[in-house]
């Protein structure tokens, strides 16, 4: 089996847990130059908001370190309460939970969300 194989083997098992709190779930996903973060309603499968290294109108110069993970991390927070989210659950999409994803879990946290 390859990694990326496992990796995905491991988001599916944490994604079957996370259906049956019916609750919505911030999930992440990482490349070697960017970060991603969606928060996705579970009963509907809608996602309600998104933020990342890719959107347009970022003040980053460097898109794929820890600096970065915070600040979508903070905006991830700023939108999900807009969008009227404050309690999810976190998603880590088969990723080691350190470096980035960890970065972008404790800034979403220090910003409102709770998990």
């Amino acid at each position: 089996m390859d990694k990326k194989f496992k990796r995905q083997r491991r988001a599916r098992k944490a994604r079957s847990k996370i259906k049956e709190l019916l609750m919505p779930r911030l999930s992440v996903h990482r490349s070697s130059r960017h970060i991603y973060a969606q928060i996705i309603d579970v009963a509907e499968a809608k996602v309600l908001a998104s933020a990342s290294t890719v959107q347009k109108g970022g003040k980053l110069d460097n898109t794929g370190n820890v600096e970065a993970a915070r600040e979508i991390g903070k905006l991830i927070a700023q939108r999900g309460k807009d969008a009227g989210v404050s309690k999810v659950a976190f998603d880590r999409s088969g990723f080691k939970y350190h470096g980035r994803v960890r970065a972008l879990a404790d800034a979403a946290r220090e910003n409102g969300l709770e998990f």
